[in-house]
């Protein structure tokens, strides 16, 4: 017992805001930050900043985990930055074996991710002179030459971006790929001769039409509205695409044939299943979608609520005996937009992901947290209405990020919980209670020890929307479990939990 606590003690390290917190292993920490990578930069963490932890700690784990973890970003996790960086710290301390050339020959997906992978290896690898990608690793060359017997004339004319610090060209000049067959070394020798076929898109049909001349706007109209009946009846409009043009196709004043064939597809399930689209992506098109003046709004909204409830269909765990309680943290730091060019912000995640998990609980309590905890009783089925309700709600309860207000509560009130989940950038703090700079007087890890003793059954998990590197709770200790990311696939690393595995096991089942 003395070596535990002597442990328990070590363990022990301050958040961002000066409050107790836990330290995390390497292995732990890199899945956090990973899976909740925003290169634009965090609240409390700016882009160098994040992007040096992450080869500090890439240098501190098992190779094997960090190959997995970049494959697992990418095929499961579905990000597209953040697999590459972590390819790049990799072949910066490992070589000797094929780890990191398996690594890349499965996180490469899409032909631009190969100029891509060597733009960032020129980032993190800065050389003087000319010839900048000199000295290109080998284990990275040799991924690049499987992946470049990946993709047909097609796919990489349309990612073939001339305005690209690394070309497709300069790229195969460096990998040397040797071509599969005579098909392939065709294609290779139309990279080098700049003659790859123009794509035949809905970016180019639409540009052609602008293009054109019209003796009235009225026939440009009505060209651009045939254009979008004849892509939604062709099926050659992907789903993201579809996704991202809702506002344009409706404004187009297509059919209303065509509006039920564009509701039909985005509801159906094997159609979300194949887009591997993140929730907050339904999410924007439900925001973009409210604003706009059609008779078929409505039926639109209801295909995208369809469509996010399919993401999380075969979700497991919660039978009608369950009494779950889902908290979403709405503090100052999580309202921060994932991306520069992105709307939606780190606590619109939190609460999507906790109405998505909500759906699923026959008996739940759900809510929001900052300076105070209050409980939002909202609709169990209308997912992205009520992210939308609360996130209007959100100055209700201020901007602090008093996490122990919630376990407080259950605690005021006796109600018994089987699993408490949080949703949460996990810099906790108390507001009400600060005894000095860096010195706070209540922790939710206090609280959850007072609430396990009379509740020994409950769960709690965190969900971790930022990566940080600090848990507001030991994760030693029993029926503690931090889970990260922005995807409904959290949800599959939970159900593992339950199994009696950890977060990272399904990292650790990737084979390369």
């Amino acid at each position: 017992m003395k070596y535990n606590e002597i442990l328990k003690e070590e363990n022990k390290v301050l958040n961002h805001e000066g409050a107790r917190a836990f330290r995390m292993t390497p292995e732990m920490e890199l899945y956090t930050a990973a899976v909740t990578s925003a290169l634009p930069g965090k609240f409390y963490e700016s882009p160098k900043e994040f992007v040096e932890r992450i080869s500090t700690l890439v240098g501190k784990v098992d190779p094997m985990f960090v190959a997995q973890l970049a494959v697992y970003t990418r095929t499961v996790m579905n990000l597209r930055s953040i697999p590459l960086l972590l390819l790049v710290e990799l072949a910066k301390v490992h070589s000797g074996d094929d780890i990191v050339s398996k690594a890349v020959g499965k996180t490469v997906l899409r032909a631009d991710e190969i100029s891509e992978l060597l733009m960032c290896y020129q980032w993190r690898n800065p050389a003087p002179g000319v010839k900048k990608l000199g000295k290109l690793s080998r284990q990275i060359q040799n991924g690049l030459k499987e992946a470049f017997n990946r993709f047909d004339e097609y796919q990489f004319a349309k990612y073939d971006r001339k305005d690209a610090e690394v070309k497709l060209k300069d790229a195969l000049f460096l990998v040397h790929p040797k071509a599969k067959d005579v098909a392939q070394q065709e294609i290779f020798d139309k990279i080098v001769g700049d003659a790859l076929k123009t794509p035949y898109t809905w970016e180019t049909q639409l540009s052609a039409i602008g293009q054109q001349q019209f003796e009235t706007p009225e026939a440009k109209k009505a060209a651009i509205k045939a254009l979008w009946e004849e892509l939604l009846d062709s099926g050659k409009l992907g789903y993201m695409a579809l996704l991202r043009n809702l506002r344009n196709i409706l404004q187009a004043d297509v059919s209303a044939g065509h509006v039920n064939r564009l509701c039909i597809r985005l509801a159906d399930p094997d159609q979300v299943a194949k887009s591997k689209q993140l929730p907050f992506r339904f999410l924007s098109a439900y925001r973009e979608m409210k604003g706009v003046q059609s008779l078929y709004t409505s039926q639109v909204l209801t295909a995208l609520e369809a469509a996010v409830k399919a993401s999380v269909a075969n979700m497991e765990g919660f039978d009608a005996d369950t009494n779950v309680l889902v908290a979403a943290d709405v503090s100052g730091s999580m309202q921060r937009p994932v991306s520069d060019r992105s709307s939606v912000q780190n606590f619109d995640i939190g609460i999507l992901l906790s109405m998505l998990l909500k759906s699923k609980c026959a008996s739940v309590v759900s809510g929001m947290f900052g300076d105070t905890w209050k409980v939002v009783n909202l609709p169990q089925d209308s997912i992205l209405a009520n992210t939308l309700e609360m996130h209007r709600r959100e100055g209700e309860v201020g901007y602090s990020t008093n996490g122990y207000k919630v376990i407080e509560w259950l605690i005021a009130n006796k109600v018994r919980m089987d699993k408490v989940m949080i949703f949460t950038d996990c810099q906790m703090w108390d507001s009400g209670h600060r005894r000095g700079w860096f010195n706070y007087e209540k922790a939710i890890n206090d609280y959850w020890h007072k609430y396990k003793a009379e509740n020994p059954e409950a769960k709690l998990y965190l969900f971790d929307l930022a990566g940080y590197g600090q848990s507001p709770l030991n994760l030693v200790e029993p029926d503690v479990y931090l889970i990260a990311g922005w995807s409904e696939k959290v949800f599959d690393v939970m159900n593992a939990i339950d199994r009696g595995e950890d977060a990272l096991s399904e990292i650790r089942k990737i084979v390369l």
